[in-house]
């Protein structure tokens, strides 16, 4: 463990003039000011604070702004192009100076592209807090595009221009669709470039005592596309015991907090768990930050729960993180085993002769059942038979207890990257997912769910503890476990999956799961 004892002071800061130390490469370089910040919570003025140390959001920003308009201009021509009447209320009308058509022309390729990206803007689709990471970005855009919709037809109405429905529906929803497809181009390049190079990212200070860092540092390095780098670690307690431990970032006790930050270039504070708490320190810090384009974040003990289950509630300056319950009935669960037997039934009708290959080409490589049949556990700790399309040998149940031993996986299911149970065409199958598709079977029979957590075998003993939480709902086809590495994840980590899947389920992560499906199994990754 990298450790730098300095001078021990009570408070979580102090100001400091150090001078900074050379800037990593890759990073964006910025400059302190030379004098500290006030520490009496009086805000400077404006014009004299300085500019954000992280100013990677300014040219994403930029190219989203020049991405929305284009989208709406295109959006804009297509209605153009392919609806004759998509003058109509313009050409038929006077209007004085301008022509029908030069107004309409004004209004379609000037005004609304306009008026998209100044309500794209208000509604906070721009705010840094949004972009790059979850799906408030895309609701913010959906709502966007209802306001322009009620916006136009308000218009309309006031005007008693007569404008054509269908013009005003292609016009909309070709904007929605072009805007939210190059956002999320945008965003998968954002990605890249973040765990490439490391552009993009944040710089993160952890505060805090060692297990309570540790435990963010985990969390916020799961997932490289997010952007949070820590690099340093700056303990508030408990330093003497952290001795010899070795920790992923260097350790630091007794030292200013600003002029750590300085020193390894970073750009974020991050104060974990009990340290939020000290009466007043966490806002005086907050005071010194302000002008020095430093960002403050605040990571609680709370793990494993999203956005929309938490909601803070300040009273008389508290502010209290209110924690509702996971949503597992009403009207959205309808909508999704409704949802589940509809595409069900009709996956099965579409994919019929592409089940039938795909028995053919069992039925050759080796003579017997086309399906397998196995008991597992579903919602509620009921049991049922899973549909699959047989992969292995008929004789692998029997062969299994030789190849204990060589056993990949360290959970329940028996794992082996090359399996000879295995026949070729069965390997074929597993890589891309296809033996499952008979599962649509479960699906339609209300065994299973299209997304959920994994059904797995009806074992005595195996679900005791946190994993039998994870029978609170049906099972699924997909999950989150499958698109986040499927069979190279750990047991522990495929079960927090699981658990975090059902403790914050709704729709729209239901539809991001399967669109992440595509891509995972066109990857063919941990698919063995």
């Amino acid at each position: 463990m990298r450790e730098d004892v300095g001078e021990v002071t009570t408070s979580l800061h102090r100001p400091s003039t150090d001078s900074s130390r050379s800037q990593p490469v890759g990073y964006e370089s910025f400059e302190w000011q030379e004098t500290p910040p006030p520490s009496n919570g009086v805000p400077r003025s404006a014009w004299t604070r300085q500019r954000r140390v992280s100013r990677w959001h300014r040219p994403y920003t930029f190219a989203l702004v020049i991405v929305d308009l284009l989208s709406a201009l295109v959006a804009s021509y297509i209605a153009d192009s392919l609806l004759e009447k998509s003058k109509s209320g313009f050409i038929n009308r006077s209007w004085g100076l301008f022509d029908g058509i030069e107004l309409f022309n004004f209004f379609a390729y000037v005004v609304l592209p306009l008026g998209w990206l100044f309500l794209l803007w208000t509604a906070g689709t721009y705010d840094r807090r949004y972009l790059g990471l979850g799906s408030e970005e895309y609701k913010r855009v959906v709502r966007t595009s209802v306001t322009v919709v009620a916006s136009v037809s308000l218009l309309a109405f006031a005007t008693k221009t007569d404008l054509s429905r269908g013009t005003v529906a292609t016009v909309s929803l070709s904007a929605l669709v072009l805007i939210l497809v190059n956002r999320a181009m945008a965003r998968q390049i954002l990605h890249y470039s973040r765990r490439r190079t490391g552009h993009g990212a944040h710089r993160m200070v952890l505060v805090g005592t060692l297990p309570e860092a540790l435990e963010v540092y985990t969390h916020v390095t799961r997932s490289p596309a997010a952007g949070l780098i820590p690099v340093a670690i700056h303990l508030t307690d408990g330093f003497s015991a952290a001795r010899g431990i070795e920790t992923p970032v260097p350790v630091f006790a007794g030292r200013d907090v600003l002029a750590l930050v300085r020193e390894v270039s970073a750009d974020t504070i991050a104060v974990c768990g009990s340290a939020s708490a000290e009466p007043g320190e966490l806002r005086r810090l907050a005071w010194q930050l302000e002008g020095t384009g430093v960002d403050l974040v605040v990571a609680p003990q709370l793990t494993d729960i999203a956005g929309p289950r938490v909601h803070i509630r300040p009273i008389e300056g508290l502010p209290l993180l209110h924690v509702e319950e996971p949503t597992l009935s009403g009207p959205g669960w309808l909508i999704k085993n409704l949802m589940d037997r509809v595409a069900a039934a009709l996956g099965l009708l579409l994919i019929s002769p592409i089940l039938a290959i795909i028995a053919l080409g069992i039925s050759l490589s080796d003579p017997g059942p086309v399906f397998f049949r196995q008991t597992r556990v579903g919602h509620d700790g009921r049991t049922f038979r899973v549909w699959k399309f047989r992969t292995m040998y008929q004789d692998a149940e029997e062969r299994k207890a030789t190849l204990e031993e060589l056993n990949e996986s360290d959970g329940m299911l028996f794992k082996m990257k090359h399996d000879p149970r295995i026949f070729a065409f069965g390997q074929k199958l597993r890589a891309t997912s296809l033996d499952e598709l008979p599962q649509l079977i479960n699906v339609l029979k209300g065994e299973m769910s299209l997304v959920g957590p994994r059904p797995l075998p009806a074992d005595d003993g195996d679900y005791l503890g946190d994993v039998r939480r994870r029978l609170l709902v049906r099972p699924g086809i997909t999950g989150l476990w499958q698109v986040s590495g499927r069979s190279d994840l750990s047991w522990d980590e495929a079960v927090r999956l699981d658990l975090y899947y059902v403790d914050n389920w709704s729709l729209t992560y239901d539809l991001s799961i399967l669109w992440r499906t595509i891509w995972v199994v066109l990857k063919r990754k941990g698919a063995y």
